[in-house]
């Protein structure tokens, strides 16, 4: 998604604020849906990050607080946001901006920093189920962070490192903690980086496509969230569920996109 300076003429403006547990991520909208701002700040619920993310967006695109007429907040911690005019869930604000950006979506799958969500979805985004693991870091971002700590690597750089890979290795535990005692292991014994990440990857890819199964599974299937951008696991779920995964630069904002989204519809109806 491209964002631009806020044309003459386009008000009122909504904002859409995604505060996530590891990073705050903010969408401004104009009176016809033209994305003006997109904003990712690399720290969530708790810290500085929504404040921050707000702040920047509005300075991208040329605003102030006061030219916004609704801010809806979502997300892990949308209730401690101050100034929002209204909550909503972040299974309800990624079905919308999922569905706003590819209406024929069915399946959406969300891996964030501490869960992962499978939702299936009706048309214009109407969320009809969903499917949820919010116990365990296994299966979310938080897990490939960890991983990539393990092995003294950038969390980017685990896709194309993994991509050489031509033996994954087995990492058979689901709980974080065990899964990280293995790739210590699998590292003492010698095993080659790119064959542990791939099994890192299919490992995450299990814990997902098992929700997804679940949920049950329509195409066209999407995938947002963080972990969108690391094609390794995008690559290791479509194998499992045997479907296609349509993904966007834009997946880490999908839920703010569909926060702005409400906010505008909110204005829109009075």
């Amino acid at each position: 998604m491209s964002t631009q300076q806020a044309p003459a003429g386009t008000a009122p403006y909504v904002m859409g604020v995604d505060i996530g547990s590891t990073t705050s991520k903010c969408v401004i909208l104009d009176s016809t849906g033209n994305i003006l701002a997109d904003v990712i700040i690399t720290v969530g619920t708790g810290t500085s990050g929504p404040e921050r993310a707000l702040t920047e967006a509005l300075d991208s695109a040329g605003l102030t607080r006061e030219d916004i007429s609704c801010l809806i907040a979502t997300g892990y911690g949308r209730n401690t946001f101050p100034g929002a005019d209204g909550q909503k869930s972040e299974l309800s604000c990624h079905a919308k901006g999922a569905g706003k950006l590819f209406p024929e979506a069915r399946t959406v799958i969300d891996i964030g920093g501490q869960d992962a969500k499978v939702l299936q979805l009706g048309p214009n985004g109407t969320l009809l189920n969903f499917t949820m693991n919010d116990k365990c870091a296994a299966g979310t971002g938080r897990f490939l962070d960890v991983m990539a700590n393990v092995l003294e690597m950038g969390i980017q750089d685990l896709a194309p490192e993994g991509a050489k890979s031509t033996h994954p290795a087995h990492i058979s535990s689901t709980c974080t903690v065990f899964a990280e005692s293995e790739v210590i292991s699998q590292l003492a014994s010698g095993t080659p980086k790119a064959d542990i990440i791939a099994g890192i990857h299919d490992s995450v890819a299990q814990r997902v496509a098992g929700l997804a199964k679940r949920t049950g599974i329509t195409p066209q299937v999407v995938m947002t969230g963080g972990v969108a951008q690391n094609y390794g696991v995008v690559r290791s779920i479509e194998k499992l569920i045997e479907q296609p995964i349509t993904t966007t630069p834009f997946a880490q904002s999908v839920g703010a996109y569909g926060a702005a989204l409400y906010a505008l519809e909110q204005v829109q109806n009075g």
